[in-house]
């Protein structure tokens, strides 16, 4: 699994494309690119740096779950998705506090700033916790992916549980070619915190094994990828344990993957590291149900990867 990801990180690097972009960050992309990975070669994740796999996890049972409030995530200490709910938070009329224009990229420039924003941050934070009201208004992100997941709004004003549909079309006739779910919707893309990164992904039976294919219309290689990679990987392990099968591959298939210019010297610390053995994924087998999973339900055993690497969010 780490040598493709390196494999497309000096790719990225060597013939890339540098682009601007909505961040004001810059990247370096190429456009169409597919990795396969085999799940009995162990668990797929990066070993050239730390992949904080506690949050891949409470970030997939979010989804799964329907919730797009990050209060579940905060209860979780997972705070990936923080910057986006207090963007909207700092762009309404309820925030007096400090002018947090453009706050990721000054963030970044300005070490007083940095002080003063993420001061603003913890309060929002906590306040996400502590208060439900303020929580209901400014937490959630709209129709993000545990809603296109689960509760899909159709014109007729119904609504679509398309995993929970998906799942039963895997055990009832697992030779469809329409085993799709999807989380692009046209309609939610303007008022979406982010619109979906991760738009589609398909499963295929063959015999006892259970394979997932993801299309990823814009992936950010350094901080969202490895995650994206880990995230996926589960969820064909969580539903291949519902539906009986084994986990064959994943295969995941990009449009936009691309580097963030304040990332390259991370990317160039990885592709100097030594790969190591992947992990071997557990989870706790009196669970079945791909809805009935927690937190504590699910770890990797054997990882032994890197030391973490840090690199700043592009809002």
């Amino acid at each position: 699994m780490t040598v493709q990801y390196l494999h497309l990180a000096e790719k990225i690097l060597k013939e890339g494309n540098d682009r601007g972009d909505r961040t004001g960050t810059g990247t370096r992309s190429i456009f169409g690119h597919q990795m396969r990975f085999d799940m009995a070669d162990g668990f797929p994740l990066l070993t050239t740096k730390r992949v904080a796999f506690r949050l891949v996890v409470s970030e997939l049972l979010w989804f799964i779950k329907g919730d797009t409030n990050i209060r579940y995530l905060l209860e979780h200490n997972n705070h990936i998705w923080d910057e986006w709910a207090f963007a909207n938070y700092v762009q309404s009329d309820a925030y007096t506090g400090p002018d947090m224009t453009n706050f990721g990229l000054r963030s970044q420039e300005d070490e007083s700033f940095n002080e003063v924003y993420q001061s603003q941050m913890r309060q929002f934070t906590d306040r996400i916790l502590a208060d439900e009201q303020f929580a209901a208004e400014f937490g959630d992100l709209g129709n993000v992916y545990g809603a296109q997941w689960r509760a899909w709004q159709s014109r007729q004003g119904e609504v679509i549980d398309q995993l929970k549909a998906v799942i039963e079309q895997i055990k009832h006739n697992p030779q469809s070619r329409r085993l799709i779910v999807t989380a692009w919707n046209p309609e939610d893309v303007p008022t979406a915190a982010l619109p979906p990164c991760h738009v589609l992904f398909q499963f295929y039976v063959e015999e006892d094994k259970l394979s997932l294919q993801l299309y990823q219309r814009s992936g950010d290689l350094f901080l969202g990828v490895p995650f994206n990679i880990a995230s996926y990987a589960l969820l064909l392990h969580l539903v291949a344990r519902e539906t009986g099968l084994k986990a064959g591959e994943f295969i995941h298939s990009f449009g936009d993957v691309h580097i963030y210019q304040n990332h390259f010297d991370q990317i160039e610390t990885q592709l100097s590291r030594e790969v190591k053995p992947l992990p071997r994924l557990w989870l706790n087998p009196e669970k079945t149900s791909i809805f009935d999973f927690e937190v504590d339900d699910i770890r990797v055993e054997g990882y032994e990867p890197h030391a973490l690497i840090k690199a700043p969010v592009a809002v």
